[in-house]
């Protein structure tokens, strides 16, 4: 796989962001309306963040990012509002996994040095965060490539279509 460079700003929360931060419980009656569903990411966190995320950004956070239930919806929809990938010190296994399954790139790193509204640009093939605003450099653990052919094929259904299974 040729290097992904994912570029965007950085939009910081917290730690313990959990999955009714991400998509607030009153609107399940949307469930079946995406679109409209998604214009409530993160609501409860920054109420402007849907009018101010644009494609690439990032979200950036803190430890245990994604608890709560286990709802495909919260990764899918951070997706659908833009954002390239999430980088936090730690995020829910189940958050993780949903994430990969939707495309959704999580990379965990150190993420105290990084501020909101940091230009970022991160490499996912070779590891590397760059704060561009700041001009530093962190790095997260190395990809495994049927995880890299998975976020390039924009999730698991969209892999499993065209390889029909893995290819180890």
């Amino acid at each position: 796989m040729p290097d992904v460079i994912l570029k965007g700003k950085a939009f910081k929360f917290g730690d313990n962001v959990s999955t009714d931060l991400i998509i607030p419980g009153r609107y399940a009656h949307l469930r079946s309306n995406l679109p409209q569903l998604a214009k409530h990411v993160m609501e409860d966190a920054d109420p402007t963040f849907v009018e101010k995320v644009k494609p690439g950004d990032f979200i950036i956070a803190g430890k245990n990012f994604g608890l709560g239930s286990s709802r495909e919806h919260a990764p899918l929809l951070i997706k659908m509002a833009g954002v390239s990938a999430i980088l936090a010190k730690s995020v829910a296994r189940i958050f993780f996994r949903n994430a990969v399954n939707q495309g959704l790139p999580v990379l965990i790193c150190d993420t105290d040095q990084i501020d909101a509204g940091d230009e970022m640009e991160v490499n996912l093939a070779n590891g590397v965060v760059a704060d561009l605003t700041k001009g530093i450099q962190l790095s997260f653990s190395k990809i495994p490539q049927v995880m890299l052919d998975i976020l390039s094929e924009g999730g698991l259904i969209p892999y499993i279509s065209k390889y029909g299974d893995f290819k180890l």
